[in-house]
């Protein structure tokens, strides 16, 4: 096998196991009704079987690119994936909510090291002219999982054991090692990066805080004393940590653990901003349809997921043809040009009504698909683009890192607005006050108390009431991605990428055309 082939085969494997980590977080959510009846799982455990893993996930961006840098690239993702599996399988076979806490610690690591790593291998395997193809992959990757993890985990639970939809990952690991082992290079920075125990602690530490804030945000509501002060201690944290980077950087001998000239380059920065920019506007989506199909159109969890393969489609579309765009327009107007789609997606979206059919809603969640395809890869390639191979590590842990937060974020950002506009529509005034507390919880609190009841004219206002608050919400999630469409005028880089013969095939030598 070539060694042009050898590498496609490469990021196939590898995107693999980059489709097992969102199967992970997907899979959760339709089996946490299952897994509170097997584990005697409070509401509060419920709750941090999936917060865990994600605040995790933070924490070991920055150290996880670091290891790669340092003792090697391939190493680490080998290392990942085999941990990954083992905290698979230790899901499907917990018998407490303890061991099942641990086994989401141990996928929250495992899946840092992997999607590190993953992206990491794009700037190893590719040049500079194939990174954006190969970011398609990659991006198409990280989506299809949203669609699969509910229509897999459905058909599982409805057929087998819970334990299952947790280890259907462990073929999928399997042939990520396999792949890695026989097709991915070895890599690491040829000066070993220093360890930077304050470094590491204090990035650690910022995010997990940042994001547990967030999610507390999303849960609790923005004015809650703990989300705002764990938010503000976060990004005070995160804060001491650049000082701290940048005093190292000036040190003569000093050895951050985040290479700080990385910010020079108005192509990573802003292609690593824009691409949590396209995952923020995306969100609003993702958030607010599965329970407008199964609270609205009384979908199972199964026919939800079915129902959201427009917006993979779209995204194929979108991401395919990014890179020949790109050559012909430069990034800055391919990522603009996803951007306004997105926005236009996104605003039709909004116009949803609670008898919408499903090839109207099948239509703008295509448009929406291929606006994120267009905006995602070719941001997400702009940040790649001049990563060498020797900053590869901690640089794919920013871009992760940007990207990860930016999912709570937008969550917690869309939730209030979707939850105020659903208070405000609602009709509650003649029910007892438990039952109107129910209600107010959300749209399935509200189905139940009107199933119960038998009153449909609270079914009508409680799917009324949800639509509109989803509406608002994607109204704000349309000028996110509107925001995002100027920011990309003016600050994305105006580059096509080219390249120059005689490269060899890991793409060592490069050249950008255009001004950073």
């Amino acid at each position: 096998m070539g060694t042009g082939v050898r590498k496609w085969w490469a990021l196939v494997g590898v995107s693999l196991a980059v489709v097992a980590v969102g199967l992970d977080s997907t899979v959760l959510n339709v089996a946490l009704p299952t897994l509170a009846a097997a584990l005697h799982a409070s509401e509060s455990d419920l709750q941090w079987f999936s917060s865990g893993y994600f605040l995790v996930l933070a924490a070991a961006m920055l150290p996880a690119g670091l290891l790669g840098d340092r003792y090697g690239r391939k190493k680490v993702l080998l290392g990942g994936l085999a941990l990954f599996g083992c905290g698979s399988g230790l899901s499907a076979y917990s018998t407490t909510v303890a061991q099942f806490l641990v086994a989401r610690a141990l996928l929250g690591v495992s899946g840092a090291a992997i999607v590190v790593m993953a992206i990491s291998s794009l700037t190893v395997l590719f040049s500079t002219a194939e990174r954006p193809r190969a970011v398609g992959v990659w991006a198409l990757a990280n989506f299809l999982a949203m669609p699969l993890g509910p229509i897999l985990g459905g058909w599982l639970l409805t057929r087998y054991w819970w334990g299952s939809v947790f280890l259907v990952n462990v073929p999928v690991v399997a042939v990520g090692l396999v792949a890695t082992a026989a097709l991915v290079p070895e890599s690491r920075a040829l000066v070993r990066p220093g360890v930077d125990p304050v470094g590491v602690l204090a990035s650690t530490a910022g995010l997990v805080t940042v994001t547990y804030g967030l999610i507390g945000a999303g849960r609790d509501g923005w004015w809650s004393p703990g989300a705002l002060g764990s938010i503000g201690l976060g990004v005070g944290m995160l804060a001491g940590f650049f000082a701290w980077e940048r005093r190292l950087t000036r040190r003569p001998g000093g050895q951050p653990v985040l290479d700080l000239t990385l910010f020079r380059s108005a192509s990573f920065t802003w292609g690593a901003i824009l691409t949590a920019v396209a995952v923020l506007s995306m969100i609003g989506v993702l958030f607010t349809m599965p329970q407008f199909f199964q609270g609205v159109q009384g979908a199972d969890a199964m026919g939800s997921g079915v129902r959201l393969l427009p917006l993979v489609a779209g995204l194929v579309a979108g991401a395919v043809p990014a890179d020949r765009l790109v050559r012909r327009v430069s990034a800055t107007f391919v990522a603009a040009g996803g951007f306004a789609l997105l926005a236009i997606g996104l605003w039709s979206a909004s116009r949803t009504t609670v008898n919408a059919s499903s090839i109207t809603v099948a239509a703008w969640m295509a448009v929406v698909g291929a606006g994120v395809g267009l905006a995602m890869a070719t941001a997400s390639s702009a940040a790649l683009v001049q990563l060498s191979e020797e900053r590869s590590g901690v640089g794919s842990a920013v871009l992760q890192a940007v990207n990860k937060v930016g999912g709570p974020f937008g969550t917690a950002i869309l939730g209030s607005v979707l939850s105020a506009g659903y208070l405000a529509h609602l009709d509650v005034a003649s029910l007892p006050a438990h039952a109107a507390a129910t209600v107010r919880q959300s749209v399935f609190g509200g189905l139940a108390v009107a199933r119960s009841t038998g009153s449909v004219t609270l079914l009508h206002s409680v799917r009324a009431a949800f639509v509109r608050g989803m509406d608002g919400a994607l109204v704000v999630s349309a000028a996110i991605a509107l925001a995002g469409m100027i920011l990309a005028l003016i600050y994305l880089p105006r580059m096509n990428v080219v390249e120059p013969p005689g490269q060899d095939a890991r793409g060592k030598e490069r050249e950008v055309v255009g001004s950073d």
